[in-house]
């Protein structure tokens, strides 16, 4: 009883985990002890054995060293000397292994231990503090997105964004530059849609242009650059959208007198304001998408009397009526050519009168997507008598007479004659212009379903007017989803009438332009692109949606056409591996195996061998 009760009252502490465990596996620390200093008496008897036994003295540390009470000789000093110094030197490069491994495990030593510790030692701002920024210095809130900087630091709001902008600008431009071989591909195909064709390297001029439309925001100024490249920088920055208010100024001299922008669409009235005031001898004005060319724009030109005499706008809609008015009545006596397209509100055949009335010197006029144009436009162009190349593209609806009445007038000089999407044009047209024109160069007519195969016949056959070397017969065709294969007489350029064009201006052609134009057959295009027969300035060729199209006639348009460098057949189903000869570009070719272009790298022998042109 009073033994249960003695062992009841004993009051025990809290164990730890080690001595739960090894009591748990009955290991014993005080065993463990006594086993080590056992090892350890064995080890310095052993050593002290060894020692009597070489007749030198090496202890356990270097620094607990115990002499020995025998006289040594010379000998035997030399040799406890030696073996000290060995036991110090391993002693030394067991301390410096210890220290190597730290530092491989990335604990701090020595100076950058200190460094180390002060930077890990140093926190961070809680949000709500003030700080200095890294950057500027500037004393500023810290808030959880404040952005740190390059030394660790925080940056201000100002700072965060530079940096951010400066992150995003490094990307791109690593991204281009691990864009590689694809991105050229792609590059070079754009190039070929433009019918730019790339035959080897880049000349000197070209790379320093594209060096140059690079790096324009770098660009302080042209200098004296020629206008033919200051022209191309002008397309090529237009393409890219970098036209702007900080670029514009790049392109203006006070001696400038030509200007082309393909591209205004981020200029503003106070940028067109300035072309003038930087130039104010400009003469030839040339721009595109310029839909921030206001009412100001023109009263500048009238008040500072500026000498334009060639000015193409497209559009410019937010000019309005009553000061394009004033503008053609001021100024209207200097011009000679005047190009206005995509004008859908203002520009009616009231203001157009007026221009008519005040422009007698006009040589080229060109209205495109002018929606509220019409037959009396028409009329009043009968005026100018002095016109050489028109260009008409009217929405409202139009008769033949008035066309007839038109070319009557002014188709005795006209060089060129454009007119699309005039739909109630018939035959009487294409009369006139056989009867009347007689100087034509370019002839583009286009989108009709009225005018017959026989009617181009007729045109073509016995025409005083020499060669052509431009024409654009596209669309010409019936338009009837009932009858899919179209009428007995052909709708549109068909066979004889294809015949008899090529007949006419093959030998002087130099782009021809024939696309949708279905009621074609096979053997016309095989009697013209025999292989035999050659074009010689042909350059330019679209055949696009002529189902009639297979792979000999393609064939024997390279043949037939040795300068050919652009060829255009979409639609072309029957069209397939194809030969293309080096320098051509072949577009549209529907093979899915294949890039929609092909670079030809064939000779022409080769490619009538292979289809029996030979």
């Amino acid at each position: 009883m009073s033994g249960r009760r003695t062992s009841n009252n004993r009051i025990r502490g809290p164990q730890s985990a080690l001595t739960d465990f090894l009591a748990a596996n009955n290991i014993s620390a005080a065993q463990i002890s006594a086993d080590y200093e056992r090892r350890r008496r064995e080890a310095q008897q052993q050593s002290e054995q060894e020692a009597a036994a070489n007749g030198t003295i090496v202890e356990e540390d270097v620094e607990e060293q115990q002499p020995d009470d025998r006289e040594e000789t010379a000998l035997q000093k030399k040799k406890r000397k030696r073996a000290e110094d060995k036991a110090r030197e391993k002693v030394k490069e067991g301390k410096n292994s210890k220290k190597s491994k730290k530092n491989k495990k990335g604990a701090p030593d020595g100076e950058d231990s200190d460094a180390a510790f002060d930077m890990y030692s140093k926190s961070k701002p809680l949000p709500g503090q003030l700080e200095n920024c890294e950057k500027c210095e500037k004393r500023f809130t810290v808030t959880p997105y404040s952005k740190t900087g390059p030394e660790g630091g925080l940056l201000c709001v100002k700072c965060s964004k530079e940096q951010e902008t400066q992150k995003k600008k490094d990307a791109k431009s690593t991204a281009k530059k691990q864009a590689g071989p694809r991105e050229k591909r792609r590059q070079t195909e754009s190039s070929k849609l433009d019918g730019i064709i790339l035959d080897g390297a880049l000349s000197l001029q070209d790379l320093c242009i594209r060096t140059i439309a690079n790096n324009i925001h770098h660009v302080e100024e042209f200098g004296d650059l020629p206008q033919k490249s200051i022209k191309t920088l002008g397309h090529i920055l237009s393409k890219k959208r970098v036209i702007t208010s900080r670029t514009l100024p790049l392109f203006l001299r006070p001696d400038l007198e030509t200007l082309e922008m393909t591209d205004c669409g981020g200029l503003e009235a106070e940028d067109y304001i300035k072309i003038f005031s930087f130039s104010p001898k400009i003469q030839n004005l040339t721009l595109r998408q310029a839909g921030q060319f206001k009412d100001e724009v023109l009263d500048y030109i009238i008040e500072r009397d500026i000498p334009i005499k060639h000015l193409k706008l497209y559009a410019a809609n937010l000019v309005s009526d009553h000061k394009w008015i004033e503008f053609f009545t001021k100024c209207g006596h200097r011009l000679e050519t005047l190009q206005l397209r995509e004008l859908d509100y203002s520009m009616d055949d009231i203001t157009f009168m007026h221009l008519v009335r005040n422009c007698p010197d006009l040589k080229r006029l060109k209205m495109k997507k002018c929606w509220r144009l019409s037959d009396r436009a028409l009329g009043a162009i009968q005026e100018l008598k002095r016109l050489e190349h028109l260009s008409l593209q009217f929405k409202l609806p139009t008769s033949a007479q008035s066309l007839v009445d038109l070319i009557m007038a002014v188709g005795f000089n006209l060089r060129t004659l454009s007119l699309e999407d005039f739909h109630d044009a018939d035959n009487s047209v294409l009369q006139a212009i056989h009867t009347h024109c007689s100087q034509l160069q370019k002839l583009r007519f286009t989108d009709n379903d009225l005018c017959t195969d026989t009617g181009f016949t007729e045109l073509f056959t016995d025409w005083s007017n020499p060669p052509l070397s431009f024409v654009d017969f596209s669309s010409s065709r019936s338009i009837d989803y009932n009858n899919p294969d179209g009428t007995e007489e052909a709708v549109g350029l068909g066979t004889v009438g294809f015949e008899a064009l090529m007949a006419h201006s093959g030998s002087q052609l130099e782009t021809l332009m024939i696309p949708s134009c279905r009621h074609i057959e096979r053997e016309a295009l095989e009697n013209v692109f025999d292989g035999t027969k050659e074009y010689p300035t042909i350059k330019t060729v679209d055949i696009s949606f002529v189902k009639r199209t297979d792979t000999p006639i393609v064939a024997g348009i390279f043949k037939s056409c040795p300068r050919i460098t652009k060829l255009t057949a979409f639609g072309c189903f029957s069209v397939s591996d194809v030969m293309v000869p080096k320098g051509v570009a072949l577009i549209g070719v529907p093979n899915a195996q294949d890039s929609i272009i092909q670079e030809g790298g064939y000779d022409f022998d080769m490619i009538s061998a292979g289809f029996g042109l030979m």
